[in-house]
């Protein structure tokens, strides 16, 4: 006798009992709440949390309203959660005196982890170079184990192609710098630490009006130089208050290259004067005007000017060993 019921399947016989509502329900992520204390970290976080106005107007948001978004944790194999976009409102949360968190709990893999980490804090207002720097190396090094790729230090030069596009591509394109920057960025973070926290104070700009800055560029030059030769520029710049020029940098990098790289031809190079240390004075040329005939050009007027300070510098000195002669009677 032939079975009077059709051969249906478990997904079937769900799509016969329930309805389609219920079925889109089924396919939301929940949200959990969780104890903050069963939270971890992101494993290197390269982000920092401050805490600063921005932090302070979050601590009162949540306070007065909660929070709003939940946070996405991953489950670890403890039985733990590891955070991965959340760390600022953990902060504040503990700050404004509350233990639990509204997560998301999504499982994922090491590099799917790393990835949305790093996306979920690119376009948060203010980031500085050294969180740039070990974000993007975190993410780019993810996206090319993903292809299935070694990964050789700071991103380059191996290279594949995903979607016919290669990784730093990618990056690029989603985090909104041109490849140059992303791979100036990355290099950032084989600076020593100390030499990573200028480049910060560039940006940062602190109240210590003795807190070192450094641009982007000559902090790059000088990544390529060993750890210990980077320490004996730093104490350069320590002991004079000073930061190398790009081409001081530049020069730096070849001297390391031609096994000249000494203190003393260090101290010699640096401490010669940049042209953005001099002083200048700017006057506008309207400003003499009046002291000459209408229609003189200005690079007349720039003679008179000098000649008038000649006659001025002269008749001081006469002045000067006249009160002397005076003097000596």
């Amino acid at each position: 006798m032939a079975n009077p019921l059709p051969n249906l399947s478990r997904d079937s016989l769900d799509d016969l009992f329930t309805t389609q509502e219920q079925r889109d329900d089924e396919k939301l992520e929940r949200v959990n709440v969780l104890q903050i204390d069963e939270i971890d970290n992101f494993t290197d976080h390269p982000y920092k949390v401050r805490d600063d106005a921005k932090m302070d107007e979050l601590v009162d948001s949540i306070e007065n309203y909660g929070i709003m978004v939940p946070c996405i944790v991953r489950p670890k194999d403890n039985g733990r959660y590891e955070m991965i976009a959340g760390h600022r409102r953990k902060h504040a949360a503990l700050r404004a005196g509350i233990t639990q968190l509204p997560c998301i709990v999504r499982k994922l893999s090491d590099d799917e982890a790393t990835i949305l980490m790093v996306d979920s804090n690119s376009q948060r207002e203010q980031l500085l170079p050294s969180e740039k720097a070990f974000a993007y190396k975190m993410r780019l090094d993810a996206m090319k184990r993903q292809a299935g790729r070694p990964v050789k230090k700071n991103g380059a030069p191996v290279e594949h192609h995903f979607s016919g596009m290669k990784s730093r591509d990618i990056l690029s394109e989603q985090v909104g710098e041109s490849k140059e920057q992303v791979r100036r960025y990355i290099r950032l973070t084989d600076l020593i630490p100390e030499l990573l926290e200028c480049v910060d104070n560039s940006v940062e700009k602190p109240e210590d009006k003795d807190a070192l800055r450094m641009a982007l560029r000559p902090a790059v030059e000088l990544s390529y130089l060993t750890p210990e030769n980077q320490r004996v520029v730093l104490e350069f710049m320590k002991s004079s208050l000073t930061t190398p020029s790009h081409a001081q940098t530049i020069l730096l990098r070849k001297m390391q290259d031609d096994h000249s790289f000494t203190p003393q031809a260090v101290f010699e190079l640096l401490q010669q004067e940049k042209p953005n240390q001099k002083e200048r004075v700017s006057l506008s040329i309207d400003k003499f005007n009046r002291y000459f005939p209408p229609n003189t050009s200005a690079k007349d007027i720039e003679k008179g000017i000098f000649r008038a300070l000649d006659f001025y510098m002269e008749a001081k000195m006469r002045s000067k060993g006249e009160k002397e002669i005076d003097r000596s009677k």
